[in-house]
């Protein structure tokens, strides 16, 4: 029964667990399949082809496990693929896009930062969000070549990460930023040492509860929403080596899980 099948989730690594998470706890009776695309990753810096191609493999992946909707949980990836997908796909796929908008909405400086990878930020998708939601209000980008690589490694209180954040975020601070959107889902990782570098009168924008809710509203108008009373089973896949892969998902997910190899 397709009700009962698994949400399929899927990012270039171990970013898009920040919405699995999420998800996890608003839908706690769906199963969820989980693949991080590491040994590929950083898509970031790579091409729009390429990121296609990977999203379609990955989802090609999902599909033959009978999912009944995959959540493209990586801003890169949603940007460059979201659109074919959907023309592939005869199932929901939900996609993330960097939180501009509640951003606009909320901001008094009327400035507003976005941290985002290069590939996020040049792509069409982007600027035509940013250029929606710019009339009364400036909005500031910049592109972080490495943090996603920091995450992927634990590096999520480290002196470099430290350094790294505060050279991407000073940019925005000197133009007057008062909100800043976390463009990349492996970025919410880093959300409380960004936080206490950029103090408490900045806004952190992130994405993962409005994906999570938008996930639940697309099953419900579909009638795929499971109707299992028991907790949903949660299963990880991951290309990248599997020692380190326990490792990664495990401290994020918050417990010990098992990885299977992709």
């Amino acid at each position: 029964m397709i009700n009962g099948n698994a949400i399929g989730i899927f990012d270039s690594g171990i970013g898009g667990l920040s919405i699995a998470r999420q998800i996890h706890q608003q839908l706690p009776n769906e199963d969820l399949l989980y693949v991080a695309d590491s040994i590929h990753a950083p898509y970031g810096e790579k091409s729009e082809a390429y990121i296609t191609e990977r999203a379609f493999a990955i989802s090609e992946f999902l599909i033959q496990r009978n999912v009944k909707a995959i959540v493209v949980a990586c801003n890169t990836a949603t940007v460059s693929s979201i659109k074919a997908l959907r023309s592939k796909y005869n199932i929901p796929i939900i996609g993330v896009e960097p939180g501009v908008k509640p951003a606009v909405f909320s901001t008094k400086t009327g400035i507003v930062g976005v941290l985002a990878t290069a590939q996020t930020l040049k792509s069409v998708s982007f600027n035509d969000l940013a250029n929606a939601f710019s009339t009364n209000v400036k909005i500031e980008v910049q592109s972080c070549p490495g943090l996603m690589e920091q995450v992927e490694a634990l590096s999520l209180d480290s002196i470099e990460t430290e350094a790294l954040i505060k050279k991407y975020v000073t940019p925005l601070l000197e133009k007057g930023v008062d909100h800043i959107v976390l463009g990349c889902t492996h970025y919410a990782f880093l959300a409380p040492m960004i936080k206490s570098i950029v103090g408490p009168k900045i806004q952190i924008v992130n994405t993962d509860f409005a994906v999570a809710k938008e996930t639940c509203r697309r099953l419900e108008m579909a009638n795929l929403l499971s109707k299992n009373s028991g907790a949903g089973h949660v299963e990880f896949w991951s290309s990248a080596i599997p020692s380190i892969a326990h490792r990664q998902f495990s401290q994020l997910w918050g417990e010990h899980v098992n990885v299977f190899k992709m």
